[in-house]
Order: C-alpha cells, then structure tokens, then sequence
C-alpha cells in the first residue's frame, strides 16, 4: 500500500492521551474522565491537521513524513486552552501582596482605591507598543508550560479609548504570537473612580459608548461583566450582557466568587457561554447552568492567591452534568503563566482526577472560547496543536508540580517550543 505524504510524524510515545468525541458539546459528568488511551502511539500532520492517530506501527505504514519526533518514553496531549485570562495590563501589584498575606481581604484592598483600580491607573498610562511588549512576555511563558489557545480580556482601561487600545494590543498579538488569542469585552470589570458616585452612568457608558465601538471594530467575541456585590449587581449585569448580544458579543460573567450573588442563575438566563470562578453558587444555579450547558470556568489558582480557605465545588458540578473548564485567571493579584499548576490546584484542592482536569484544560476549555470544533483533543482534522510532556502517562499532570513536564509545544504543525 502506497503511503500518504505527511509533514510530520511524532512517533513511538509511551502514551497519548485526548479527550475524545467533544467536539460537538462539552464533555460532562463520567465522560470527562473516560479519556482516549494508546499506547506506543503515533501522530502525523499534514498542513497543519491531524491527519493519522493511532499506534506506531499503524501511523507510519499509513504515512511518509518528511519530518519526524521521536517521542519515546514521553505523553503526546492536546495543547491547553486557557479559557480565563486577564492578559493586557501595565504594572504589577507586588506591594499589595504583603498586605493581603496580613490579612486584607480582596475587596478591602480594592475600596481603599488599590486592585484593580490600581492596574487601571497604570494601564491608562501605558502606550499600545508598552502593551504589546508586556504581554509577549507573557505569552512566551505560557507557550513554554504547554498553552496554545487562550482567552484574553480587557478591563483595565475603563474608558471607550483605553478599553479600544488594550484590544487592539490583543489584536496585533494574535497576529504576532504563535498563541491563538479570542478576545474578551471586559469594560464592566469595576467602577472606575471617576463614576463612583454616578455607577448609572457608567453602565450607560459601557452600553451606549463601548460595547457599539467594540463591535464595529470587531475587536473581541465576548463580552464579559464582574457581577458581585460592591461592582456590578445583577440587573446592570443582565443590562450589560443583554446589550452585547445585541451586538454579536457572546455573554460569559465572573460569577459568585465572593458572594452568593445570583450570578450563575443570571448566566443561565442569558443563555452565556460561561459563567467563572463560581465559589459561591447556589445548588438552583448549578442546575440552571447545566440544563443550559453554560460551561463553569473553575479558577483554583485565584482561591490560592487570595489565600482563602474555599474552592468551587468541582465534585458537586462535574455530579450534577455541569460541564467544567479550568482556567489560570492570570492578572496582577494571580500572577500565574503555568496552567499545569492550574491543573495540580485542581486535583489536590477540588478533588479533580487528572482526567478530568485534563479534559478541563482542553475540550472543555476550547469550547469555554467557542473553538472546539478546531482545538482541544487530538483527533482527525483538528489544528495540530499538540504538546509532548516529558512524563510516561498524563497522570504526572497534577501529580508532579512545580516545574514544566513539557518537552515540545506543535502549533498548527510547526515546532515553537522545544526543552530539550
């Protein structure tokens, strides 16, 4: 039998591990641990796809590479899909890390002017160029630990220019970086100081001024709002995500993190595509959520940073058919590149198998940003974004941390990353 030509084959792994058959809808309940396994597995690309998967001796009869991996001993993965980031921003707030550890809890960090309003500041003050440098290095960091897709909001600006700019510098990334970016409309992350006695009116303002020159200029796919007491209540939540829809953007929220505030309920009813972080959501939400499939985008890493004892109830979800995603909630107070330690929070404090907070980081994810149909499990046609971990079995994912298990990054075909 003649073989097919390939551009590359990475062959002779110990295991390659994918979710498999969530293409379609996200996977829940038993399905997100019921991975596809082979051992002594093979996979060829060509043009950028999947073109074979299956055991060594299969693959290789099948096609002719022009360029092979030998991947012996290590675990070929999908590449993880960060479904929740806070990408774009100037500054740090190293300062206010001292006072949390004595004690100052988030939002009484945030009404003495610090938190987010602090990024603000520094945001507003920085040039598009400024923003483009600091997040590459960001973006190199998070392609070296395996993440291949992300999702990235704005939300540091808080006015129609510094909200437009921080997507445009999403933008130029995305055409820059080897790291697909889907852009997220975050103008409702916080009051901005200048609205605190009009908060009306800034809502107006995101409504009638931002989100209309968001979507003519085709900056971002969603729009997002911080629905939690002390920010953005549920009505001018609902206002806010209603409006986007109005104008293409699809709706996702940060949800119940410090309260219980009826912020999955109201993700359901806007029929979202996510609702995020979720610590504090009722049983009644859950449920909504799951009858509407709205994904719950977990973020253990921003529980650990804020040093609380309380996690979002993975196990009660993943029970009830909620499809769950994990995200790093990467920003100046979760300062965290590496979504395998992501994936280790998850296992140890949420009660994750590695299966499933595999399927978290990948299929679920990718359909966290709408991008499964093209990324997050290793399957025929699919983008060829694939990731070799210098592990002998996926289960090192969680188990091990600290340090990077990844040995190659393939983006669509092409090697960006090699550790070794």
């Amino acid at each position: 039998m003649r073989r097919e030509q390939a551009d590359l084959i990475i062959e002779n792994a110990s295991e390659l591990a994918t979710p498999e058959g969530g293409s379609q809808k996200p996977l829940v309940g038993k399905q997100m641990r019921a991975l596809k396994i082979i051992k002594d597995a093979a996979l060829a690309v060509k043009s950028g796809r999947i073109v074979g998967v299956g055991r060594t001796a299969t693959v290789k009869s099948a096609f002719k590479p022009s360029e092979t991996i030998d991947a012996k001993g290590k675990t070929i993965v999908p590449g993880f899909v960060d479904p929740h980031t806070h990408l774009v921003f100037a500054g740090s707030r190293e300062d206010e890390f001292e006072i949390r550890v004595k004690g100052a809890s988030y939002m009484e960090i945030h009404r003495k002017g610090g938190g987010i309003l602090k990024t603000v500041e520094e945001t507003r003050g920085a040039s598009e160029a400024e923003l483009v440098q600091h997040c590459r290095k960001t973006l190199d960091i998070m392609l070296e630990h395996g993440t291949t897709t992300l999702e990235a909001k704005s939300g540091y600006g808080l006015t129609v220019e510094a909200e437009i700019k921080c997507l445009r510098a999403l933008r130029r990334l995305n055409e820059i970086h080897p790291i697909d970016i889907v852009a997220t409309f975050l103008g409702a992350h916080s009051i901005p100081a200048e609205y605190e006695k009009q908060r009306d009116d800034y809502v107006k303002l995101v409504v009638e001024k931002m989100i209309p020159a968001v979507a003519s200029s085709k900056l971002a796919d969603f729009c997002d709002v911080f629905c939690e007491k002390g920010v953005f209540d549920v009505e001018q939540s609902r206002h806010i995500l209603q409006a986007g829809k109005k104008h293409g953007l699809k709706p996702r929220l940060h949800a119940d993190e410090l309260t219980a505030f009826g912020g999955a309920e109201l993700a359901a009813e806007v029929g979202a595509v996510s609702a995020e972080h979720l610590l504090f959501a009722s049983d009644d939400g859950l449920g909504m959520m799951a009858k509407c499939g709205v994904i719950a985008v977990l973020l253990p890493a921003a529980s650990f940073s804020l040093m609380i004892d309380k996690y979002a109830d993975a196990r009660k979800m993943i029970g009830m058919g909620v499809p769950v995603a994990l995200g790093t909630d990467f920003n100046p107070s979760c300062w965290v590149e590496n979504q395998q330690l992501v994936m280790a929070l998850a296992c140890r404090q949420m009660k994750m198998t590695p299966a499933e907070a595999l399927t978290a980081s990948t299929i679920n994810a990718a359909h966290a940003v709408c991008r499964a149909s093209e990324v997050g499990s290793l399957e025929l046609g699919k983008k060829a974004d694939i990731l070799i971990l210098d592990t002998p079995n996926h289960n090192f994912l969680g188990y091990r941390f600290g340090t990077n298990l990844v040995s190659k990054v393939i983006r669509k075909g092409k090697l960006v990353v090699d550790l070794e």
